[in-house]
C-alpha cells in the first residue's frame, strides 16, 4: 500500500526526521534510578513541554551524519533534568530549475527546512499532529534550521518491507497509510519515500521530512493514491482556512505556496466526493 518513492539524499539524521538511522536507542534493562526517573519524566512531557525543550535546552553534544547531501546533524540537548536528541537541518536552497534525474527538470525548485516546520503546523490544523514529531525553528552554531524531537521507533517502512514483516492490525495500519497519502497530496511532496515513514513501538506511523514539499502546482501529484478517506480528516480539510494556514505557518510558507495548497485541498475534497458517488460512502470513507 506504500505510495512513496526513493530519495537518495535522505539523511540518517532524523529518526523521525530523516531515516531509521536516526532512531533513538531502546531503553536498556536495569537502568540506574536517576536514569529511570529521567526516562519517566521524559515520557510524561506534553507537546508544549517538548516544544519548549527543543527551543531552550542546551546543546551538549552533536554529530554530523555521513549520509545525504545536506549532512544534517543529530543534536543532544539537556535542560539539566532531561537529556534528549533532536534532528537539525538547515538546508534552505532555491533554484529557478533543478535536474531531478529520472523525474526530469523541476522549475522553481526549493529544498528548505522551513517546510518541515510548515508541515508540522499544518498537520496540527488537520488533527494529524500525532503522526509527526514536534518540530520548531532554532538557531544553532550560527545556522537557523528545523529541530525535530527524536522519536523512539521500531524501524522505517523500507526496513519493514525488506524484512517482510506484516503489521499486527492491517486495518489500523491501512487507515494510517490513507491519512498519510492524503497529506502528501495536499502538500505536494515530491520526495516521499519508504524511509520517511517511521513505525512506532505500537505500530503507530509517523511521517517525516518535508523539505521538498509545498510545490506551486495547483493540481494533485497523483490522485490515484487517494483510495480511501478518513471522515474526520476530510471534514478538517473542508474547514481549512487560508488565513489560518498563513497565520500558523508564517514565515515558513509564502502566499503562492498557500494558494496552491488550498487549490489542492479543493481537488482532494472533490475527488473523494466523486469516489463516494461512484462507489458508495461505505467503500470510500472510514
Amino acid at each position: 500500500m506504500v505510495f512513496l518513492r526513493s530519495r537518495l539524499w535522505i539523511p540518517v539524521i532524523l529518526i523521525c526526521l530523516f531515516t531509521v538511522g536516526f532512531l533513538t536507542a531502546s531503553p536498556q534493562p536495569n537502568l540506574p534510578a536517576g536514569q529511570t526517573q529521567a526516562a519517566t519524566a521524559e515520557s510524561n512531557l506534553s507537546v508544549e513541554q517538548m516544544r519548549q525543550f527543543l527551543l531552550t535546552a542546551k546543546v551538549i553534544n552533536f554529530k554530523q551524519t555521513k549520509k545525504g547531501i545536506t549532512n544534517p546533524y543529530r543534536l543532544t540537548l539537556s535542560d539539566g533534568k532531561i537529556t534528549h536528541d533532536g534532528g537539525f537541518q538547515a538546508i534552505d536552497e532555491s533554484k529557478s530549475s533543478a535536474d531531478m534525474g529520472p523525474r526530469g527538470t523541476e522549475l522553481n525548485f526549493r529544498d528548505s527546512y522551513h517546510y518541515n516546520i510548515a508541515a508540522y503546523e499544518l498537520a496540527k490544523l488537520l488533527g494529524l499532529e500525532q503522526m509527526m514529531p514536534v518540530t520548531v525553528e532554532r538557531k544553532w552554531d550560527g545556522k537557523t534550521g528545523s529541530l525535530t524531537w527524536w522519536l523512539k521507533v521500531k524501524m522505517d517502512e523500507g526496513e519493514r518491507k525488506k524484512q517482510k514483516i506484516e503489521p499486527p492490525n492491517p486495518e489500523a495500519w491501512n487507515n494510517q497509510m490513507h491519512r498519510m497519502r492524503v497529506f502528501a497530496q495536499l502538500v505536494y511532496d515530491t520526495d516521499r519515500n519508504l524511509t520517511n515513514v517511521l513505525i512506532g513501538e505500537n505500530w503507530e506511523l509517523y511521517m517525516i521530512d518535508f523539505t521538498r514539499a509545498f510545490r506551486l502546482h495547483p493540481t494533485l501529484e497523483n490522485a490515484k493514491n487517494l483510495e480511501r478517506g478518513d471522515r474526520q480528516l476530510l471534514e478538517k480539510l473542508r474547514q481549512l482556512d487560508a488565513a489560518e494556514v498563513e497565520r500558523k505557518t508564517k514565515p515558513h510558507l509564502r502566499k503562492p505556496e498557500i494558494k496552491a495548497l488550498m487549490a489542492r485541498r479543493d481537488k482532494i475534497v472533490a475527488y473523494f466526493q466523486q469516489l463516494v458517488t461512484e462507489k458508495g460512502e461505505k467503500a470510500v470513507l472510514y
